[in-house]
């Protein structure tokens, strides 16, 4: 595995500059009681995650995979853009998120975010998605486009 290729250009800043990408298409985030079978069919498409906890199960997904009728005990929160940051990140590398979630908190862009072994990806809604990215390129980070 190569680490670090392409995804910061600098390690010694208290902000690395980041090199971020924003996915096609719109999300939802989803929840549903924590007993519940595992959502099937949330799990296709460019990003899914299914997290349980005690109390909950909550699930991001393409829009279009939300099942028509809903079923009655989700939750659902839609029109969220997902951008990713580009990794791998080494579990020992601290400030990867704060460098993107600062500028956008300095902008008042709200952020649902969660992580994979290599990366992490954080979701903005879509209508909030320019003043997120200038927010991010203000900061130093690059979006390949």
């Amino acid at each position: 595995m190569q680490l670090y290729t392409d995804s910061v250009t600098d390690f010694t800043s208290d902000s690395p500059a980041l090199v971020l990408s924003l996915l096609t298409g719109q999300f939802v985030v989803a929840q549903l009681p924590a007993a519940s079978p595992l959502p099937t069919w949330a799990m296709s498409g460019t990003l899914w995650a299914v997290v349980g906890a005690p109390d909950e199960m909550s699930i991001v997904t393409a829009e279009e995979n939300v099942p028509s009728p809903l079923p009655g005990d989700l939750k659902l929160e839609g029109g969220w853009a997902a951008i990713r940051l580009h990794g791998p990140f080494p579990f020992h590398l601290t400030g990867i998120l704060a460098a993107v979630l600062n500028p956008l908190k300095a902008v008042g862009v709200g952020i649902f975010a969660l992580s994979t072994f290599d990366t992490d990806y954080v979701l903005v809604k879509a209508e909030q998605v320019a003043q997120a990215r200038a927010a991010l390129e203000g900061a130093g980070h690059s979006f390949k486009d």
